[in-house]
């Protein structure tokens, strides 16, 4: 289980029924309803976002400014440096608008620093570079809001700076020719989601001209649509204008180089949406500038040359397992460290030997496990380079802000950000973010929650029409997330693990109507065979061998609240069936494997204090199998009846502390077991 609380949308019946009578599939018209799209007009607005207009781009403070100078740089043929980040967003933003410039007959270079050697933004060491090269005119895109002193040293050196960014401003702005952010508190411009990339768009049809709006949009919104998606930005608003956009581009014109890497990706003939950008294709481009390589994604991006295109493509895919290799090696060790510590407020970790292009990924992976806000610290001589993910509506930048007296430098947004910090302040920084998570979270928002559109009480409205329809909510993402759905007291009819063991496959039952799932990197939990469980998912169409049918792919997956209910008559006493019996009784082998956990975690970190479901899930890890959370907490009882253990509860969490005994213990004498085995047939 990876969310502790289901959300459940309360259903507009009246708004999807007059939805369906309207013509929409009783699929989308459950879930436009329950996110408040209940009239006609509201719901073709939303589906046709592509043929919205955008906002004039001169509405933007310092657009005006900005246009002028990079307008006057073109007309006295000065040399143009378009200086970008080395992820998606500002590898999409730098080849927009380093293309854009040269078909204005601009003289442009593009420079993304090296993530590795050059750390994240404006340096002095790149702009001295650019100047000595004869770069007049620097402009930025997805970065340089927070490059005061970088600004001012460019000026030194005859050098001007135009500022395209997207990131959280702090109190001085940088004294550059213009400063184009929609986060400037004394910005009026309405939508304030756009990405850096989106950014660097609006810039492109300021300079373009009021008559070439629409061209510039068809032009360019591929890349646009692809830094958005990448960077997480929301899905509202411009956003899902330009994603729609981009995404009837990517099907109908791709450049050479995306061609190329759809390709190498495995997606040849089949339609990219949000999904695939987010999933496969952003992964390759961000493995570049991860990796330190990302003048290999710019060439990409920006090639005609088809035979070059799968060069570089095929280099990219190289990368991105390459990244994966050590990702995952440093995750593991992350995952080590944090088995011996009880649940934290926020993770904070460092080491010397963690590579700087692959932490922040280490960071979102460990959030969803933990549940809590992650800070990953990569140290070199004393001083530590920090990436950080956000979690449960933590707001990174305000916690950065509040931490700024221990740090040497940071910037980002709410749900990511970087910093730098000194190894000797690293301890204080651990202390003080945790205070202020505590000090941020209110209520149940420390709590992993998941939100469900809609709960389906039966199943026939998963045909093949229903989800085709429903795929028209794309683009998904902040805002307008994938529509999740749920079923509970589904049967579980056949389960197997797949993909070596990190997948589960399931045939669930609800009312005489079977479905196959896909349950991802699904945990350790492996459902019993004719189990009830409840399952929150995204419907999709899955293709195989020329047939088509409806899979669900699984969000979360937990033991029923029947099953909770079956374990509560249990422990009342109440009168069981005897498949009910067979369905809590443990077998001995979970006895000793829970046993050694219990007694290992006791001397390393203390008494666990765990729900049911996480104590099965860390023993199931320990031992290298499967795990069964209603048949643990069956065996914590039985522990404590034989007198081996106290177990308190608090909520769903349990403090269980092992009472030391010279003598052996006979479990087959406890009355819980025999009362189980007797009602099952089994003595």
């Amino acid at each position: 289980m990876r969310y502790k609380i289901w959300t459940v949308a309360q259903p507009d019946h009246q708004g999807r029924k007059h939805l369906e009578q309207e013509g929409l599939h009783p699929l989308t018209a459950a879930v436009l309803s329950a996110r408040g799209m209940t009239s006609v007009e509201q719901a073709r607005q939303y589906l046709s976002m592509a043929d919205a207009p955008l906002e004039d781009s001169l509405l933007m403070r310092d657009m005006d400014r900005a246009v002028a100078r990079v307008r006057q740089a073109l007309n006295r043929g000065e040399k143009i440096a378009v200086y970008g980040d080395y992820d998606v967003d500002g590898i999409t933003a730098t080849c927009l608008l380093t293309r854009f410039l040269t078909q204005q007959g601009g003289d442009v270079t593009a420079y993304i620093p090296d993530r590795l050697e050059e750390g994240y933004g404006l340096n002095r060491g790149a702009v001295s570079t650019l100047a000595r090269q004869g770069v007049k005119l620097i402009v930025t895109v997805d970065c340089g809001i927070t490059a005061v002193e970088e600004v001012l040293w460019a000026a030194s050196l005859g050098v001007d700076v135009v500022i395209t960014d997207h990131h959280e401003c702090k109190n001085v702005l940088p004294a550059a020719c213009a400063v184009v952010d929609p986060h400037r508190p004394d910005c009026d411009y309405p939508f304030k989601g756009l990405a850096g990339v989106g950014v660097a768009l609006k810039l492109v049809m300021a300079l373009a001209g009021a008559q070439e709006q629409e061209r510039m949009l068809d032009t360019y919104a591929d890349l646009a649509a692809i830094g958005t998606v990448a960077d997480v930005m929301p899905v509202t608003g411009e956003n899902r204008t330009i994603i729609q956009r981009g995404l009837r581009v990517l099907e109908c014109r791709p450049r050479p180089g995306i061609a190329a890497l759809v390709a190498q990706s495995g997606l040849e003939g089949r339609a990219v949406n949000s999904v695939t950008i987010g999933y496969t294709l952003a992964p390759r481009i961000n493995a570049a500038g991860r990796m330190g390589c990302a003048d290999i994604a710019v060439e990409l991006l920006l090639t005609d040359d088809l035979a070059r295109a799968e060069e570089l493509a095929s280099e990219l895919c190289r990368l991105n397992k390459e990244r994966q290799g050590v990702e995952m090696g440093i995750y593991e060790q992350c995952v080590r460290r944090l088995e011996r510590s009880p649940q934290p407020d926020a993770i904070v970790l460092a080491d010397e030997g963690w590579h700087q292009g692959v932490v922040g990924i280490v960071a979102s992976r460990l959030t969803e496990q933990y549940n809590c806000p992650a800070m990953m610290i990569c140290l070199s001589q004393g001083m530590g380079k920090g990436s950080c993910r956000s979690y449960g509506g933590i707001n990174l930048f305000n916690l950065l802000e509040g931490c700024q007296d221990l740090l040497e430098a940071f910037g980002g947004h709410e749900l990511a950000a970087g910093f730098t910090v000194r190894e000797e302040n690293i301890a204080a920084l651990r202390q003080r973010v945790a205070q202020l998570v505590r000090a941020q979270r209110t209520g149940d928002s420390a709590d992993s929650t998941l939100d469900v559109d809609v709960q389906l009480d039966e199943l026939h409205d998963l045909d093949i029409a229903g989800v085709e329809q429903l795929e028209k909510l794309e683009p998904y993402g902040a805002g307008n997330p994938r529509p999740v759905l749920a079923v509970m007291g589904a049967r579980v009819v056949s389960r197997s693990m797949v993909g070596g063991g990190r997948h589960l496959k399931l045939k669930l039952n609800k009312q005489g109507i079977s479905l196959d799932a896909i349950f991802f990197s699904a945990g350790d939990w492996l459902p019993e065979q004719d189990s009830l469980v409840d399952a929150a998912f995204s419907p999709q169409i899955n293709e195989f061998r020329g047939q088509r049918s409806v899979q669900l792919q699984l969000v979360d997956l937990r033991p029923s609240q029947q099953e909770q209910e079956l374990y509560r008559r249990y422990l009342q006493g109440l009168e069981l069936t005897a498949q009910q019996a067979r369905r809590l009784l443990p077998v001995r082998e979970e006895f000793v494997l829970l046993w050694r956990w219990l007694k290992r975690q006791s001397e390393q970190a203390g008494p666990p204090v765990q729900s049911a479901a996480a104590m099965a899930a860390a023993v199931a890890r320990a031992a290298g199998t499967k795990a069964d959370p209603l048949h643990t907490r069956v065996c914590l009882d039985v522990l404590a009846e034989r007198g081996l253990a106290r177990v308190s509860a608090a909520e769903d969490r349990l403090r269980v502390e092992l009472i030391p005994t010279a003598e052996k213990v006979d479990l087959d004498a406890s009355d819980i077991l025999r009362r189980l085995r007797s009602l099952a047939g089994q003595e």
